[in-house]
Protein backbone atom coordinates (compact mmCIF):
# COMPACT_ATOMS: atom_id res chain seq x y z
CA UNK A 1 0.00 0.00 0.00
CA UNK A 2 1.09 3.59 -0.99
CA UNK A 3 1.70 5.89 1.92
CA UNK A 4 -0.03 9.50 1.85
CA UNK A 5 2.54 11.09 0.14
CA UNK A 6 4.52 8.88 -2.31
CA UNK A 7 7.74 10.24 -4.34
CA UNK A 8 5.72 9.70 -7.40
CA UNK A 9 3.07 12.86 -6.57
CA UNK A 10 5.82 15.61 -4.85
CA UNK A 11 7.33 14.92 -8.60
CA UNK A 12 4.15 16.26 -10.18
CA UNK A 13 3.29 18.72 -7.67
CA UNK A 14 4.65 21.78 -9.90
CA UNK A 15 2.56 20.78 -12.58
CA UNK A 16 -0.53 20.35 -11.21
CA UNK A 17 0.08 23.64 -9.96
CA UNK A 18 0.51 25.15 -12.93
CA UNK A 19 -2.60 23.55 -14.59
CA UNK A 20 -5.06 23.85 -11.75
CA UNK A 21 -3.95 27.72 -11.44
CA UNK A 22 -4.62 28.06 -15.19
CA UNK A 23 -7.99 26.08 -15.31
CA UNK A 24 -9.19 28.44 -12.56
CA UNK A 25 -7.94 31.54 -14.23
CA UNK A 26 -9.80 29.94 -17.67
CA UNK A 27 -12.80 29.44 -15.76
CA UNK A 28 -12.99 32.99 -15.36
CA UNK A 29 -12.71 33.98 -18.90
CA UNK A 30 -16.06 31.83 -19.99
CA UNK A 31 -17.95 34.91 -17.96
CA UNK A 32 -16.01 36.91 -20.85
CA UNK A 33 -17.10 34.44 -23.32
CA UNK A 34 -21.02 34.23 -21.78
CA UNK A 35 -21.02 38.06 -21.70
CA UNK A 36 -20.09 38.35 -25.32
CA UNK A 37 -23.21 35.61 -26.60
CA UNK A 38 -25.55 37.22 -24.69
CA UNK A 39 -27.08 38.82 -27.11
CA UNK A 40 -26.96 35.46 -29.61
CA UNK A 41 -29.97 33.49 -30.52
CA UNK A 42 -29.46 29.89 -30.18
CA UNK A 43 -26.58 30.33 -27.21
CA UNK A 44 -28.54 32.40 -24.89
CA UNK A 45 -31.18 29.23 -25.25
CA UNK A 46 -30.92 26.59 -22.11
CA UNK A 47 -29.45 24.57 -24.40
CA UNK A 48 -27.51 26.50 -26.61
CA UNK A 49 -25.06 27.23 -23.33
CA UNK A 50 -25.50 23.77 -21.46
CA UNK A 51 -24.02 22.44 -25.33
CA UNK A 52 -21.25 24.85 -25.85
CA UNK A 53 -20.20 26.39 -23.23
CA UNK A 54 -21.12 24.70 -20.08
CA UNK A 55 -18.92 21.71 -21.11
CA UNK A 56 -15.60 24.07 -21.14
CA UNK A 57 -15.94 25.30 -17.41
CA UNK A 58 -16.76 21.50 -16.39
CA UNK A 59 -13.43 20.37 -18.22
CA UNK A 60 -11.59 23.31 -16.43
CA UNK A 61 -13.45 22.55 -12.84
CA UNK A 62 -12.10 18.77 -13.57
CA UNK A 63 -8.60 19.61 -14.06
CA UNK A 64 -8.53 21.86 -11.37
CA UNK A 65 -10.37 19.14 -9.38
CA UNK A 66 -8.00 17.01 -9.72
CA UNK A 67 -4.70 19.20 -8.54
CA UNK A 68 -6.65 19.87 -5.65
CA UNK A 69 -7.34 15.85 -5.74
CA UNK A 70 -3.82 14.95 -5.91
CA UNK A 71 -2.43 17.68 -3.45
CA UNK A 72 -4.51 15.99 -0.49
CA UNK A 73 -2.90 13.92 2.31
CA UNK A 74 -5.23 11.29 1.82
CA UNK A 75 -4.08 8.21 4.44
CA UNK A 76 -3.82 5.88 1.18
CA UNK A 77 -3.26 6.75 -2.16
CA UNK A 78 -6.32 4.34 -2.49
CA UNK A 79 -8.98 7.23 -1.40
CA UNK A 80 -7.11 9.33 -3.82
CA UNK A 81 -7.92 6.90 -6.78
CA UNK A 82 -11.45 6.24 -5.06
CA UNK A 83 -12.28 9.91 -5.54
CA UNK A 84 -10.91 9.81 -9.39
CA UNK A 85 -13.14 6.97 -10.34
CA UNK A 86 -15.92 8.57 -9.46
CA UNK A 87 -14.86 12.06 -10.90
CA UNK A 88 -13.88 9.72 -14.13
CA UNK A 89 -17.18 7.95 -14.10
CA UNK A 90 -19.21 10.95 -13.80
CA UNK A 91 -17.17 12.68 -16.88
CA UNK A 92 -17.89 9.65 -19.09
CA UNK A 93 -21.78 10.36 -18.27
CA UNK A 94 -21.25 14.04 -18.90
CA UNK A 95 -19.75 13.71 -22.02
CA UNK A 96 -22.56 11.24 -23.17
CA UNK A 97 -25.25 13.53 -22.66
CA UNK A 98 -23.31 16.34 -24.33
CA UNK A 99 -22.89 14.44 -27.18
CA UNK A 100 -26.20 13.68 -27.93
CA UNK A 101 -27.00 17.31 -27.35
CA UNK A 102 -24.07 18.20 -29.93
CA UNK A 103 -25.44 16.23 -32.56
CA UNK A 104 -29.03 17.33 -32.00
CA UNK A 105 -30.91 20.44 -32.97
CA UNK A 106 -30.27 23.89 -31.10
CA UNK A 107 -34.51 25.51 -30.68
CA UNK A 108 -34.10 25.93 -34.47
CA UNK A 109 -30.99 27.72 -34.93
CA UNK A 110 -29.10 27.29 -38.24
CA UNK A 111 -25.97 24.97 -36.44
CA UNK A 112 -25.17 21.64 -37.92
CA UNK A 113 -22.34 19.85 -36.18
CA UNK A 114 -19.53 19.56 -38.33
CA UNK A 115 -16.31 16.98 -38.09
CA UNK A 116 -14.34 19.71 -35.44
CA UNK A 117 -17.16 20.35 -33.40
CA UNK A 118 -17.78 16.17 -33.60
CA UNK A 119 -14.07 15.78 -32.50
CA UNK A 120 -13.52 18.52 -29.77
CA UNK A 121 -17.65 18.20 -28.16
CA UNK A 122 -18.09 14.49 -28.45
CA UNK A 123 -15.21 12.45 -29.24
CA UNK A 124 -12.10 14.13 -27.13
CA UNK A 125 -14.14 14.27 -24.01
CA UNK A 126 -14.43 10.52 -24.08
CA UNK A 127 -11.09 9.97 -24.45
CA UNK A 128 -9.95 12.44 -22.00
CA UNK A 129 -12.73 11.63 -18.87
CA UNK A 130 -12.08 8.00 -20.03
CA UNK A 131 -7.98 7.98 -19.39
CA UNK A 132 -9.49 9.85 -16.23
CA UNK A 133 -10.70 6.86 -14.93
CA UNK A 134 -8.65 4.13 -16.32
CA UNK A 135 -5.77 6.45 -14.48
CA UNK A 136 -7.65 6.03 -11.75
CA UNK A 137 -8.39 2.53 -11.64
CA UNK A 138 -4.33 2.65 -12.52
CA UNK A 139 -2.71 4.51 -9.36
CA UNK A 140 -3.17 1.14 -7.32
CA UNK A 141 -1.00 -1.09 -9.68
CA UNK A 142 0.77 1.73 -11.61
CA UNK A 143 1.38 4.78 -10.17
CA UNK A 144 4.26 6.12 -12.57
CA UNK A 145 2.01 5.24 -15.78
CA UNK A 146 -1.25 6.35 -14.08
CA UNK A 147 0.07 9.76 -13.19
CA UNK A 148 1.12 10.44 -16.86
CA UNK A 149 -2.03 9.29 -18.07
CA UNK A 150 -3.46 11.66 -15.48
CA UNK A 151 -1.14 14.55 -16.41
CA UNK A 152 -2.36 14.11 -20.13
CA UNK A 153 -5.78 13.96 -19.54
CA UNK A 154 -5.18 16.81 -17.87
CA UNK A 155 -4.02 18.81 -20.35
CA UNK A 156 -6.31 17.57 -22.94
CA UNK A 157 -9.09 19.15 -21.19
CA UNK A 158 -7.71 22.33 -20.64
CA UNK A 159 -6.59 22.56 -24.89
CA UNK A 160 -9.97 21.27 -25.34
CA UNK A 161 -11.41 24.00 -22.93
CA UNK A 162 -9.27 26.17 -24.83
CA UNK A 163 -10.61 25.82 -28.08
CA UNK A 164 -13.84 25.91 -27.24
CA UNK A 165 -13.93 28.96 -25.59
CA UNK A 166 -12.25 30.43 -28.77
CA UNK A 167 -14.83 28.74 -31.10
CA UNK A 168 -17.96 30.26 -29.36
CA UNK A 169 -16.06 33.90 -29.72
CA UNK A 170 -15.28 33.26 -32.93
CA UNK A 171 -18.70 31.78 -34.24
CA UNK A 172 -20.94 34.56 -32.33
CA UNK A 173 -18.63 37.52 -33.66
CA UNK A 174 -19.54 36.10 -37.02
CA UNK A 175 -22.85 35.40 -36.58
CA UNK A 176 -23.09 39.18 -35.15
CA UNK A 177 -21.47 40.55 -38.06
CA UNK A 178 -23.85 38.58 -40.79
CA UNK A 179 -27.19 39.60 -38.47
CA UNK A 180 -25.60 42.82 -38.81
CA UNK A 181 -25.00 43.18 -42.36
CA UNK A 182 -28.55 41.57 -43.30
CA UNK A 183 -29.85 44.53 -41.13
CA UNK A 184 -28.47 46.94 -43.14
CA UNK A 185 -29.27 45.65 -46.29
CA UNK A 186 -33.26 45.32 -44.96
CA UNK A 187 -33.51 49.55 -44.21
CA UNK A 188 -34.72 50.80 -47.07
CA UNK A 189 -32.39 53.48 -48.32
CA UNK A 190 -33.43 56.93 -48.35
CA UNK A 191 -34.39 59.05 -50.45
CA UNK A 192 -32.54 62.62 -50.11
CA UNK A 193 -34.97 64.47 -51.70
CA UNK A 194 -38.02 63.37 -50.09
CA UNK A 195 -36.37 64.54 -47.01
CA UNK A 196 -35.55 67.76 -47.92
CA UNK A 197 -39.18 68.00 -48.70
CA UNK A 198 -40.99 66.66 -45.93
CA UNK A 199 -38.20 68.81 -43.64
CA UNK A 200 -40.45 72.39 -45.25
Amino acid sequence: MFHSSPAGLHAWADFYVIVGTAAASLTGLMFVVITLVAGVRGFTTRQGLATFSTPTVVHFSTVLGIAAVLAVPWPTIACAAAVLVVAGIAGVAYATAIAVKALGSRDGSDYEADWEDRVFYVVLPFVAYGAILLAAIGLLAAIRGALFMLGGASMLLIFMGIHNAWDVVVYVTSRISREREAADRAQPERDPVNEESSDT
